[in-house]
C-alpha cells in the first residue's frame, strides 16, 4: 500500500514545545531577522506588547516537523502553507502545534492539513492550511527490509554495560539502535566504532526516558528506520549516593522510582507495538545484587530494584501471549564509571568475598544479554539471571 492509500481524512498529529531564548538567538543568526521587538527588552517595554516577542515562524517551523516526520512522514514535499498569527508568542510559552489532515486529492497525490498552533492556556496563537504532494518510492527489484532481521534497542548505549553490550551484539550481526541522553558524541563514536565491526544498520536516537513525550518521538523516529525491533535492553544507569533512613526524603525515593518503573513503562507501551506485528520480541532489564543482598543506607535504591524485579514478573506474563519475552539481569558490583567514586578497599572487600574473586566486567553482563535477546533463550520469560561471581547462590 503507498504511503497515500494509508493517509485517512481527520488523521492528526501534535508536537509540543516550550519556546526559549536559545531559539530567538538561533532564528536571528540563521534567517538575519534581529528585529528589535524580537530582542531587545528596552526597545520592546516601549510598545504596546511590553515584552519581546518571538518570530512567529520559530512555532510555525514546527509544522514542518509534524509534515516531515509524523503526517505524511519520509517523502513528504511541503508545496504551500497559509498562515495567520493571532496572538504574540514569548520565551517561556508551551506550544502545542496539532496538524489534522482534512483532504486528500488523488490526481496530484497530495493532502491538506489543518495546521493550528495553541499555547499553554490553550489559546490559538497561529493557525493556517499545508498543502503536500507525497512523493512515492520508485519500485526496486529487490527492496531493503530489515523487518525480519534482528534489531535490538539499547537505552543507555553511551554507558560502561550498554556500549559493551552493543559491541558485543554488533559482532552477532544485530541491528541496533543506540539511545542516549545527553552524551551525543560519545554515542557516535560507539556508531562509527561499530560500522568497522558489521555491515548492519546503526542508528542513534536521543532522548529523556523520564518524558512521554521524549520517548514517543523517539520512537517514532526509530519505526522510520525499523518497522519492527526484535530486543529492547535497558542498560541505563544513574548515580546514587548512601543516604541513612534519617536522611531519606521522598524524592530520593520516587526519582529512583521514575528511572527504574515509569521510564520503563514509557518504553514499552511504545515498543511492544514494534514487536507484535511478528509476535515476536525480547525485553531485557537490569536489577541488582542488592535486592538480595541488601546493604544499609541505599533504601531507595534497593526499593527501586526490587519494584523493577515484580514490573518485569508481572510484564512478562501479560507480553507472553504475545510472543515477547522478559527477563532480569541482576548484576554484583561491576566495573564500570558508575562504581568510580566506590573506595578501593570496598571494591577489593567485595572482590575477595566473591567465590570467583573479581568484580564483574561490562562484558560478563554484555555475554548474558546477548544471550537473553538470541533465540535461545526462547522458553524462558520471567527470570532473573545473576551474573555476581557467585555472591548470591539459591
Amino acid at each position: 500500500m503507498t504511503r497515500y492509500l494509508k493517509i485517512n481524512i481527520g488523521d492528526t498529529a501534535s508536537i509540543i514545545h516550550t519556546v526559549t531564548n536559545s531559539d530567538i538567538q538561533q532564528f536571528v543568526k540563521l534567517s538575519g531577522d534581529d528585529n528589535r521587538l524580537h530582542v531587545d527588552e528596552d526597545f520592546a517595554s516601549k510598545t504596546s506588547y511590553k515584552k519581546p516577542i518571538a518570530h512567529g515562524m520559530i512555532g510555525a517551523s514546527f509544522i514542518s516537523t509534524i509534515i516531515g516526520t509524523k503526517i505524511p512522514g519520509d517523502g513528504a514535499m511541503w508545496y504551500a502553507q497559509s498562515l495567520e498569527f493571532l496572538i504574540p508568542v514569548r520565551v517561556g510559552d508551551k506550544l502545542t502545534i496539532v496538524a489534522k489532515v482534512i483532504k486528500k486529492i488523488a490526481r496530484q497525490n497530495s493532502i491538506e492539513m489543518q495546521t493550528d498552533i495553541f499555547n499553554q492556556h490553550k489559546q490559538k496563537v497561529t493557525t493556517g492550511i499545508a498543502k503536500v504532494k507525497i512523493i512515492e518510492d520508485e519500485p526496486q527489484e529487490k527492496a531493503v527490509s530489515y523487518n525480519h532481521e534482528k534489531t535490538v534497542l539499547i537505552i543507555g548505549a553511551s554507558g560502561g554495560i550498554g556500549s559493551q553490550v552493543a559491541r558485543t551484539l554488533a559482532k552477532e550481526g544485530y541491528n541496533l539502535i543506540l539511545h542516549y541522553h545527553s552524551n551525543k558524541t560519545l554515542a557516535n563514536k560507539l556508531k562509527r566504532e561499530l560500522e568497522l565491526l558489521t555491515d548492519k544498520k546503526i542508528i542513534t536516537v536521543k532522548a529523556d526516558i523520564l518524558k512521554d513525550i521524549d520517548v514517543s518521538r523517539m520512537v517514532t523516529e526509530l519505526s522510520r528506520y525499523f518497522k519492527n525491533i526484535s530486543g529492547y535492553v535497558n542498560a541505563s544507569t544513574v548515580s546514587f549516593g548512601n543516604i541513612k533512613l534519617e536522611n531519606l526524603e521522598w524524592s530520593d525515593l520516587s526519582s529512583q522510582l521514575a528511572v527504574n518503573i515509569k521510564s520503563n513503562l514509557s518504553l514499552v507501551q511504545n515498543l511492544v507495538p514494534l514487536m507484535h506485528d511478528n509476535s515476536y520480541g525480547k525485553i531485557v532489564l537490569l536489577t541488582s545484587i542488592y535486592t538480595e543482598q541488601v546493604p544499609s543506607d541505599l533504601l531507595h535504591y534497593v526499593t527501586a530494584k526490587s519494584a523493577l524485579n515484580g514490573f518485569a514478573k508481572g510484564l512478562a506474563v501479560e507480553l507472553a501471549s504475545k510472543g515477547i519475552r522478559v527477563n532480569l539481569v541482576s548484576a554484583g558490583m561491576t566495573n564500570t564509571s558508575l562504581i568510580s567514586d566506590i573506595p578501593e578497599k570496598v571494591k577489593l572487600l567485595t572482590a575477595a568475598k566473591t567465590p570467583l574473586r573479581r568484580l564483574a566486567e561490562p562484558q560478563d553482563i554484555a555475554d548474558t544479554i546477548s544471550y537473553l535477546v538470541s533465540e535461545k533463550s526462547d522458553f524462558l520469560t520471567g527470570e532473573t539471571i545473576r551474573v555476581n561471581g557467585g555472591q548470591v547462590m539459591t
